[in-house]
């Protein structure tokens, strides 16, 4: 478990998930969580940042998708919150610019209410938050 853990970064459920699967006993999962945990193996605060940088930077996700998978895996809301830091609210900002012009570049959509809808679907399935998406639209798709 502990070359599991090294290889990348693991939350708490995943070895659980992990150990259940290799049909363990509850006490030696116990066992093995509380030796992973004391040997800096396994530590919420730094897979959660990680996650979110990692989401951010590669999927290109928004916080809101973040913060849910974050919930999915069992992540406390101040570690969640910590994780959020790693990401700059002016590269944030810019991410959302260029992933929204690049979309809208795709989209052969005529009609411009369909246009608005589908970049809109796009960026809020990606969880970016709805303020940002809305403004994001006023200010690319403009009504003739």
């Amino acid at each position: 478990m502990e070359r599991y853990c090294a290889y990348q970064e693991r939350c708490h459920k995943d070895i659980i998930l992990k150990l259940n699967e290799m049909r363990m006993i509850p006490e030696a999962v116990d066992q093995i969580m509380t030796h992973l945990i004391q040997e800096n193996y396994l530590n919420e605060e730094r897979f959660a940042k990680s996650f979110a940088r990692g989401k951010f930077n590669i999927k290109k996700w928004g916080r809101k998708r973040i913060v849910n998978e974050l919930k999915q895996r069992g992540i406390s809301r101040y570690n969640i919150s910590i994780a959020l830091k790693e990401i700059d609210e002016k590269v944030y900002l810019e991410t959302l610019n260029t992933l929204a012009k690049k979309r809208l570049g795709q989209i052969t959509e005529k009609d411009i209410q369909k246009r608005k809808r589908k970049l809109a679907d796009y960026l809020l399935y990606r969880g970016w938050e709805s303020h940002l998406v809305y403004a994001k639209l006023q200010e690319l798709i403009i009504a003739p």
